[in-house]
């Protein structure tokens, strides 16, 4: 174990035998004849006795030797101590938010008990609702991007520095051959189109990097604006200098968070080089300028880039809040099979606050009304390569309004499977300043919930379950008005 975590541990202990001996700091340090200061900063980790100080303490305290220095900790603070020792917290990326590991630290020897009542509660909602590493990292990741904006100023830099390096004109659309070139000319690559076919199991896989040999294996199934995101993406693992990375697309596996945040980057890098915010925030400006939306106008400006919507879509969530200064935003990604009734949520990023809707995992029914939903219904029945759809929805008892902007698309690694990408823009007076077709008649307005067991919304002919969460509160609030007028007439 970390040297600091046997400190803590031993800080945890002592302090729990002297306060189950009803001893005070200055109590302790009577019996024993050690400054209270010394003692105190034992408790909290910061220094460890030495032997003959051990001894003493254990005598004093009535306590076996062998008890005070082992790692073990009661039924009381175990968790802490399996917290400590899974090292769990040098993975966090306290870093990012301005967190020193020792303050943490400092919590939980202040008030231990407490401290291990909130880790066995995190705990326990993490196992209910399966959430494991994968899903931690992925979650600090875009609270990461949400506390910046998702808008990262030094690697849109980094973008016009390589593109200045290599002359690149970022006014004309860049194909995956100009990047290719880049990629063995520079960088010493080998790109292999067949390999990956010979296994059946890899059928998802869409490119993997083996870094001894420099080689890049591509599935064969991957279109051109996959194939110049996937190069761009290799680009921006060299020329950004990072090493330690994930080398599957999607990934397989990963280390530490260090991995994910580099994938991140990379993946933002590519964004920006193939969608450069310099093409992108005048096409948006001749988009929102006029008083009425021009689906036209929008889908030549998705189709004006080697890209796919969903990497358009994501683009947008860096120059709104940048360029336009609209920060409320969600951005949702929605997969869907044919003949299933499910929908799932498999990636979301929400900005300024936790827009609804959100990610539900305890298999309530997403509501059917969103326009994320409607497109997939779409592209099923008509078989196109891209259906799109806009509408402005309410959400029922939260008093707010997002005009959502949602594409369906064919998975082209699965068959019958398809995918929307959506993103919601909160409809306010800043909103209202810099997007002009906010009062088109043309856009149709929709009354949303949530979930339908969480929807009040009456004679909802899409309902796809009775809003049975709803009841139970109302019934709840009915049990207890009930009680407080017992409570009223028999308590005189």
């Amino acid at each position: 174990m970390e040297q600091e975590y046997i400190k803590l541990i031993f800080g945890l202990k002592l302090k729990q035998i002297r306060t189950d001996k009803n001893l005070s700091l200055f109590g302790l340090s009577k019996i024993c004849g050690l400054s209270k200061s010394y003692l105190n900063e034992i408790e909290k980790g910061k220094k460890y006795p030495k032997p003959d100080k051990i001894i003493l303490l254990a005598e004093k305290l009535d306590v076996p030797y062998d008890q005070m220095v082992s790692l073990k900790l009661d039924k009381n603070l175990a968790p802490i101590g399996d917290l400590l020792r899974s090292k769990i917290l040098k993975e966090i990326p306290l870093e990012l938010f301005g967190i020193k590991e020792s303050d943490l630290i400092d919590i939980v020897a202040t008030a231990p008990a407490k401290v291990n009542a909130f880790i066995s509660t995190i705990i326990e909602i993490a196992q209910h609702y399966s959430f494991s590493r994968e899903s931690f990292f992925l979650a600090s990741l875009r609270s990461y991007q949400e506390a910046n904006n998702n808008y990262f100023d030094d690697l849109e830099q980094q973008v016009l520095k390589f593109a200045k390096a290599y002359h690149l004109n970022l006014s004309k659309t860049l194909t995956s051959k100009d990047l290719e070139e880049i990629l063995i000319e520079e960088y010493g690559y080998s790109i292999n189109n067949g390999e990956l076919e010979k296994y059946e199991a890899l059928e998802n896989l869409r490119s993997l990097f083996v870094p001894e040999t420099k080689t890049l294996l591509l599935s064969a199934d991957i279109n051109e604006p996959q194939r110049a995101f996937i190069y761009a993406k290799e680009i921006g693992y060299n020329f950004l200098a990072y090493t330690d990375r994930l080398y599957s697309f999607p990934w397989i596996k990963f280390d530490n968070f260090d991995q994910v945040l580099n994938n991140f980057y990379a993946s933002y890098f590519a964004g920006a080089l193939v969608i450069p915010k310099t093409q992108l925030v005048p096409q948006l400006e001749e988009v929102f300028k006029t008083d009425h939306f021009d689906t036209k106008k929008f889908l030549s400006l998705i189709n004006s880039f080697n890209a796919s919507p969903e990497s358009v879509y994501q683009r947008l969530t860096n120059i709104l809040p940048n360029s336009f200064n609209i920060q409320n935003l969600f951005f949702l990604r929605f997969t869907h099979r044919l003949g299933s009734k499910k929908y799932h949520l498999k990636k979301e990023l929400h900005l300024s606050h936790q827009h609804s809707p959100r990610a539900n995992e305890t298999n309530e029914h997403y509501c059917r009304r969103w326009v994320s939903l409607k497109v997939l219904n779409d592209i099923k029945m008509s078989q196109k390569d891209h259906e799109f759809d806009i509408q402005i929805s309410e959400y029922d008892g939260e008093d707010n309004s997002y005009i959502v902007l949602s594409s369906a698309t064919k998975d082209p690694f699965k068959d019958n499977q398809f995918r929307s990408i959506s993103i919601g823009l909160l409809m306010n007076k800043q909103l209202s300043r810099k997007v002009k077709f906010l009062e088109d008649a043309n856009i149709k307005i929709q009354q949303v919930g949530v979930t339908c067991e969480r929807c009040a919304i009456k004679n909802c002919k899409e309902r796809q379950n009775s809003p049975i969460v709803l009841d139970r509160i109302a019934k709840n609030k009915k049990v207890e008005s009930i009680v407080e007028e017992l409570q009223a007439k028999f308590k005189s």
